[in-house]
């Protein structure tokens, strides 16, 4: 039996991802609902062989909606998301707004799944509206997590230092669309003003994502750093974890890259982290430095590397060991933004559901 299921945000870079993998994964949609901005209303969205028109959100948009994904921003989430679950729509929201709550699941199915069959074991009927809310991760968060899961199950986690390098997508197609007429501009000696971002970010690195923090413990850090580091810890279940993070924006168009250390409770080999990152599901291990196989975003035709866009998997790489601590050891980590670390980790969320609900039945 097919599900009406609404997107919010369709038109945007990781709404359209969402609506590609719903496609190809044969998520089994009865009827697309769309909702994007007011002057996006009325654009047509080709989904599974047929066009359905954009809506705006509205008083009662949600009634007789069995499932909504929101990729929209916080604004949007907080006034709306509990619309949707209220009209008794589960829902998969991909917002920071409900990431930290203690009583919404944050969920990268491969690592806590378990939450959604403890949600769902009970009589649904009785569920809150609270209750039928699910969030999404930040996209730098989720393929962190991935890997550090293998290591934390059989050598415990010490801390973690891990420095991001984020692509343009990660800011949406505007951010792409200023990246790549910046480098247009700078070939054909015309400026461009950056609005996307706080500097030039074509050919340049800006050590900022997200407002700066101001007093408590994470002063001087930024918005984007706060919560890789304590997603990271819900994620895992590990409220104490020590770890730190810097968050850069990088040149990039697709795919974020990850440099992690790692401290370990108990020794290990790095032979021992590849074969448990290989048992990872969702993890690929691309490792083999003497004929320059480490994971990359994008590789030339010629290349041995499956580069990481517009696929699934969290690759990993340079796996060595931190000789500076004990038990240390340092990896490379790349990952789709807009596929694992946001749409497609919300479709494996909808799936999961979709599972246990039709099992309850």
């Amino acid at each position: 039996m097919g599900l009406r299921t609404a997107v919010v945000g369709a038109t945007g870079a990781v709404g359209r991802e969402l609506l590609g993998i719903l496609e190809d994964r044969q998520f089994p949609v009865s009827e697309l609902i769309p909702f994007a901005s007011p002057r996006s209303a009325g654009k047509g969205i080709q989904f599974g062989g047929k066009t359905y028109l954009c809506q705006a959100l509205k008083k009662g948009c949600f009634a007789g909606v069995d499932i909504a994904f929101f990729d929209a921003s916080d604004a949007i989430s907080k006034e709306w998301v509990m619309e949707a679950a209220s009209a008794g729509a589960w829902v998969i929201d991909n917002s920071a707004v409900y990431r930290m709550e203690m009583d919404i699941p944050l969920l990268v199915p491969e690592i806590n799944g378990a939450l959604l069959e403890k949600r769902l074991s009970g009589d649904l009927s009785k569920l809150s509206p609270r209750e039928r809310i699910f969030s999404g991760p930040n996209c730098s968060t989720v393929q962190l997590v991935m890997a550090l899961k293998p290591l934390r199950d059989r050598w415990g986690l010490k801390r973690v230092v891990v420095s991001t390098y984020q692509s343009a997508s990660g800011a949406g197609s505007a951010a792409m669309e200023e990246l790549s007429a910046q480098a247009i501009g700078l070939f054909n000696q015309k400026h461009v003003a950056p609005k996307a971002f706080k500097h030039q970010l074509a050919f340049n690195c800006i050590p900022q994502i997200g407002g700066f923090v101001s007093g408590g413990t994470y002063d001087a850090y930024t918005s984007e750093e706060h919560k890789i580091i304590e997603e990271s810890r819900k994620i895992l279940d590990e409220p104490d974890l020590r770890i730190s993070a810097t968050a850069v924006r990088v040149p990039t168009f697709s795919c974020h890259g990850e440099s992690v250390n790692v401290e370990l409770d108990r020794p290990l080999t790095v032979e021992d982290a590849r074969e448990a990152l290989r048992r990872q599901p969702g993890v690929i291990v691309q490792d083999n430095p003497a004929e320059f196989i480490y994971p990359m975003g994008m590789a030339g035709t010629d290349s041995k590397v499956e580069s990481g866009t517009g696929l699934d998997a969290v690759y990993v790489g340079r796996i060595r060991r931190d000789f500076s601590v004990e038990n240390g050891i340092n990896f490379w980590i790349v990952s789709d933004n807009l596929r694992k670390g946001a749409a497609l980790n919300a479709v494996q969320a909808g799936e999961a559901l979709l599972s246990l609900v039709r099992k309850s039945r």
